[in-house]
């Protein structure tokens, strides 16, 4: 056999075997079981460094406790939202199911980190700022973005034929990720109250270690749950679409 024959023919069946239901549903199975396991021990070890062993702020005292919710939240609510616009255009593109099926089921869990991190940033700014809401520029973004997420799964939701549904959640996932940066350059574009990144990559960081250590694990518990959330959503999306697949009768 030809090696510079075969290596097309097969290296493309690689990067697409999971397109396939069947075959995905196998992987998500694993990967959402660990990624549970994940999501609850980071996040039990996250809140108790963080309310317990971190220290006090010396400028907002006890109050900042509330950005190892706030941050990570704030940080999803960004990231799932390009991987919704992503998977849905992947999908609406390349006409795989299950690519529009993950731009479904990751956002609803996008929705709640957005919820969260608004609800999160008007409890922080009460005692900060002084009052619990402003129509500051990163959150009036942060609201738009929002209520894309709440748009979105509406369209998706109302449409009976899953292709036009998919068509029509590509359309509007793709223009909404035009917010995304507007939401992450808005506190140096414009003069807001909003206080600038918490961690910058370019800086060394001014937190305690405690601190840091406190949001790590917060975060990776909000990845892993955004991670095994979406894909036993997507498993039950695919369920519902074709219940008489046979791979569908399988237990894992």
């Amino acid at each position: 056999m030809n090696l510079a024959t075969a290596t097309p023919s097969t290296s493309p069946a690689r990067w697409t075997r999971f397109a396939s239901p069947a075959r995905f549903d196998g992987l998500a199975a694993q990967v959402a079981r660990w990624c549970w396991v994940l999501a609850i021990a980071t996040g039990l070890a996250g809140m108790y460094v963080g309310f317990f062993v971190a220290p006090t702020d010396a400028t907002q005292g006890e109050a900042y406790r509330i950005l190892f919710i706030h941050v990570p939240a704030a940080w999803l609510s960004m990231v799932c939202y390009l991987a919704v616009a992503l998977w849905a255009v992947v999908g609406w593109v390349f006409k795989v199911r299950m690519a529009s099926r993950l731009a479904r089921a990751l956002a609803p869990s996008g929705a709640l980190y957005t919820a969260m991190a608004l609800w999160t940033g008007a409890l922080w700014g009460q005692p900060t700022w002084g009052t619990w809401w402003v129509w500051d520029a990163r959150l009036t973004s942060e609201l738009i973005l929002l209520l894309l997420y709440l748009g979105y799964i509406a369209l998706v939701e109302s449409i009976d034929d899953d292709r036009r549904a998919a068509q029509a959640g590509a359309l509007i996932a793709l223009v909404g990720a035009l917010n995304v940066p507007v939401i992450y350059f808005s506190v140096k574009w414009w003069n807001t109250l909003h206080q600038g990144a918490s961690i910058s990559m370019t800086a060394a960081p001014t937190m305690a270690r405690q601190m840091l250590l406190a949001l790590a694990l917060c975060t990776v518990a909000f990845w892993a749950h955004a991670i095994a959330a979406s894909l036993t959503r997507a498993r039950a999306l695919s369920l519902e679409q074709e219940p008489g697949a046979a791979w569908a009768a399988t237990p894992y």
